[in-house]
């Protein structure tokens, strides 16, 4: 697969799609394929499938790729930019080249998760996978991957070829500004809902987004009013979308954004195991504010 060098199509409102279950815990395709245009429909970029939020980890090999192929058959593979963590590298990289396949315009990647990785693994990992060809947005998760790619690590990782831009989940907004300064060239992405204002304002070029899922159309007049410097509109529903976009860094993110697309007339449903329903007081909570940002206009 050809990449011309200004072709970024994780640029934009990319949503990491959660994953729509059957009451049996079978995927459903059909709803699935409808999700994904229906996000496009309502102003999204794009869609990340295969990451947290769509439950990767629990889904059989079979599964995982006909879910990037739902999705490409959807909306367009440049559109797409399927997550392909894996254990072994070996195994990423076997779903980067089943994306690029696909058609999918780019990958995104966790480090290597099953331990703590030390440096020259990190490089070599990344190294692996991109050798299948497609352009790799790495995942900087280390509250739950505990590797982090700290902006130094980043912009070693850019300089090899290895990485085009980075999904940054840290919470820490003043690596933004580091990595601007060490490698200028790659983008940061908001990685976690309830940083996008202040990494938007911060030069951000893209959002992995969560709650859009269920609020598109709100999520991505916040991020496009946030990116152009319009703070008063970025500000106003950036404080109505809060009590919603902070779940995205919760460990129960999943089971609440898919409440909330339950509640605005979307199909949530179930989870797969482990994970577990919310508890009492959460779907309360989730229940709530889902309920006032309809009531606001921002469904």
């Amino acid at each position: 697969m050809t990449v011309t060098p200004d072709h970024r199509p994780w640029r934009g409102v990319l949503v990491a799609t959660a994953l729509p279950l059957n009451d049996d815990l079978s995927v459903d395709y059909d709803r699935y394929a409808e999700h994904c245009a229906w996000l496009v429909e309502n102003g999204c970029d794009g869609v990340v499938p295969n990451g947290s939020l769509g439950e990767y980890q629990v889904l059989t090999p079979e599964e995982r790729a006909r879910v990037v192929e739902t999705a490409v058959a959807a909306i367009g593979g440049q559109r797409v930019m399927p997550g392909v963590a894996a254990y072994g590298s070996a195994e990423a990289r076997r779903w980067a080249e089943q994306a690029a396949e696909a058609g999918c315009g780019a990958v995104m990647l966790l480090p290597p998760n099953a331990y703590r990785a030390d440096e020259r693994s990190v490089l070599g990992h990344y190294a692996e996978v991109a050798r299948a060809g497609v352009p790799v947005v790495a995942y900087n998760n280390p509250i739950d991957t505990k590797v982090d790619l700290v902006p130094e690590l980043l912009a070693e990782l850019y300089a090899a070829g290895s990485i085009r831009a980075v999904k940054e989940f840290s919470g820490d907004v003043r690596r933004a500004y580091r990595i601007t300064e060490l490698a200028p060239e790659l983008d940061l992405l908001v990685g976690a809902d309830d940083v996008l204002l202040e990494l938007a304002v911060a030069g951000a070029k893209g959002w992995v987004a969560g709650y859009p899922n269920a609020l598109p159309r709100a999520g991505v007049e916040l991020y496009r009013a946030a990116v152009a410097g319009d703070l008063d509109t970025a500000g106003k529903l950036y404080r109505g979308l809060h009590p919603l976009l902070r779940w995205d860094s919760q460990v129960e993110f999943v089971q609440a954004i898919k409440l909330s697309m339950d509640i605005v007339g979307r199909h949530g449903g179930p989870v797969r195991p482990p994970r577990v329903p919310l508890l009492p007081g959460q779907e309360a909570a989730v229940r709530s504010a889902t309920e006032r940002a309809v009531a606001a206009g921002l469904a």
